[in-house]
């Protein structure tokens, strides 16, 4: 900083009333230093004034502006302050967008002496608005002069446009997304109600299905027995003529016969057994048996029909016991023992039994013409028989591997099948171990070489149904039995002349809701004896199973098969 004049320094002696040398002498060196911290304090001031990055300007609201820093220069499009100074004449108008604006200004700066934090719009030189934020403050001492600080808050606001545009669309995209899921809603809704109405009438036509269902299988029931009572006559009395010398005409004719009965009983008991199997009315009751008591009837039955055809039946019957329903698994075996002498043209036939862990797999083989392994599967379908082109081929109905399935199932057994095309198949089933093999209940089938034990044997039938009697009379009596035949308990008693008959034979359902098991409990009970009983009927339901359970009687269904028919009695007779 410049050092004063000798005319300055002697015009602020003057001033100060320092005339003479000597006061000068004295005093100029503090007043010397006090100028040189004005000076600098005056040009810090400028440099802060003019490299601010704010605006900042003064101005006198009368007269307008007056002094203006770079910054407020360039944010007003101006190449100086000193351009700006000259173009903004008038300082309402030209630099106020609103040109009433400073009239709010000046009420409230006399009022409150300074203003904070006021957005407005500035004019640029361009003609374009500035988004701005000023502090404004009255400069004391000085009336009417206003020193203000500018702030560019552009960005702010375009921030803040930007922030609404983006809020905007976002309530946009709500209020779409809305209507979509109220749309959405709406068919979600409707698609409900549909379900619903289909429920309905999936349910109305369930509850007609099972009505027909359920109706059906009443119709079987009550029928069943009807259909199956003159089958089982005319059976009879077909097996009767077979095993009488006839000429040879007639026999053909009685062969032929026997065989459209057979065909017609098969597909009537399938039937039966399937509806059956499929409404879940089959409980099984499971208990423990010894191996030969299920294998020993079914050799005796079915050794009659392997000799027929030609084949050898064989039986490898082990010391086991297996917990099982017997009258199920029965069934099982007997239709797979069934198919394997059908389907079998000549060799022979195995029933056997394998132990595997705490199972025993009963096997069927058989030596028959086999099956390809990509049908091993179909087999298992009803009314389905494999390589039969012409009806005269059939062999049954199609159903007994269907009935095996279903059976297998509600035990919980897996049946398994083998086979060997051109060289013959094996069915298998595993069956749980019983932990220890019971005594025999039931005495052991008749061994060859022990002789007929038919012959001369009083039996008593009871039937409610004259041409029942009539067949069974004539098939037994040529088996060489004295048969006594009833319809009723008073008429059994009133036949057998205070005799007691060495079995008896009796219908399941008589007349007036009778049933063949109170007959045979009163004919015991009145003679004393245990005397061995063989109840025949029609009736597959549980009922009948447990009554006869309790008797300690075997069942034999209608339409009764001779053969087994007669391996049932010499067992129990032998």
């Amino acid at each position: 900083m410049a050092r004063p004049s000798d005319d300055q320094q002697r015009a602020l002696a003057g001033l100060l009333g320092l005339g003479d040398h000597s006061a000068r002498k004295s005093h100029y060196p503090e007043l010397a230093a006090r100028l040189d911290e004005l000076e600098a304090e005056r040009n810090r001031y400028k440099w802060l004034f003019e490299n601010a990055v704010h605006g900042i300007f003064q101005a006198s609201l009368q007269d307008g502006m007056r002094a203006a820093n770079p910054a407020l220069a360039r944010m007003l499009g101006y190449d100086s302050p000193q351009a700006l100074l000259q173009c903004l004449t008038d300082f309402a108008s030209d630099l106020f967008v609103e040109a009433d604006e400073l009239h709010a200004i000046t009420a409230t700066l006399a009022r409150e002496r300074s203003l904070h934090g006021y957005e407005t719009r500035l004019r640029r030189k361009d003609g374009s608005h500035l988004d701005v934020l000023m502090n404004l403050l009255l400069k004391p001492g000085h009336e009417g002069l206003v020193e203000g600080f500018v702030a560019d808050i552009t960005e702010r606001k375009l921030a803040q446009q930007r922030l609404q545009q983006l809020n905007d669309e976002l309530e946009q995209r709500v209020a779409a997304r809305t209507d979509e899921l109220l749309e959405a809603n709406r068919n979600l809704q409707q698609q409900i109600a549909e379900r619903k109405q289909i429920a309905r009438a999936l349910r109305v036509a369930r509850d007609a299905a099972e009505t027909a269902n359920r109706s059906k299988d009443k119709y079987l029931a009550a029928a069943s027995h009807d259909l199956l009572q003159p089958l089982n006559a005319a059976r009879l009395l077909i097996s009767t003529l077979r095993e009488r010398p006839l000429p040879e005409a007639e026999k053909v004719l009685v062969e032929r016969t026997h065989q459209a009965l057979e065909g017609a009983e098969d597909l009537l008991t399938d039937l039966l057994d399937i509806s059956r199997l499929d409404q879940a009315a089959v409980k099984p009751d499971v208990a423990l048996y010894r191996l030969d008591e299920l294998f020993a009837p079914l050799v005796s039955e079915f050794r009659t029909v392997a000799d027929a055809a030609g084949l050898k039946l064989r039986a490898r019957i082990g010391d086991y016991a297996i917990s099982t329903d017997l009258r199920l698994m029965t069934r099982i075996l007997r239709n797979l023992l069934s198919n394997a002498c059908r389907y079998t043209e000549e060799g022979r036939v195995l029933l056997g039994a394998r132990r595997r862990g705490r199972h025993l797999r009963l096997e069927v083989w058989d030596t028959g013409r086999g099956i390809a392994q990509d049908r091993l599967q179909a087999i298992f379908l009803e009314f389905n028989q494999l390589d039969v082109g012409r009806a005269a081929d059939r062999k049954g109905v199609g159903l007994g591997l269907a009935i095996v399935e279903r059976i297998a199932k509600i035990l919980g057994y897996r049946v398994e099948v083998r086979s060997w095309p051109g060289r013959g198949s094996v069915f298998s089933i595993e069956v749980p171990l019983g932990q220890a093999v019971p005594l025999p209940v039931h005495p052991a089938a008749p061994q060859p070489g022990t002789g007929n034990p038919l012959p001369g044997r009083r039996l008593l039938v009871v039937d409610n149904e004259v041409s029942i009697l009539e067949s069974m009379g004539a098939l037994l009596e040529q088996w060489g039995c004295e048969v006594l035949t009833a319809t009723d308990q008073a008429a059994a008693l009133l036949a057998l002349e205070g005799r007691a008959p060495e079995l008896i034979l009796a219908d399941f359902h008589l007349d007036h809701g009778v049933v063949g098991c109170e007959v045979v409990r009163h004919l015991r009970e009145h003679f004393g004896q245990a005397i061995p009983a063989v109840i025949i009927t029609a009736d597959r339901s549980d009922q009948c199973r447990r009554s006869l359970h309790k008797l300690g009687a075997p069942l034999l269904n209608k339409p009764v098969k001779p053969g087994k028919l007669r391996a049932v009695l010499s067992q129990l007779l032998g």
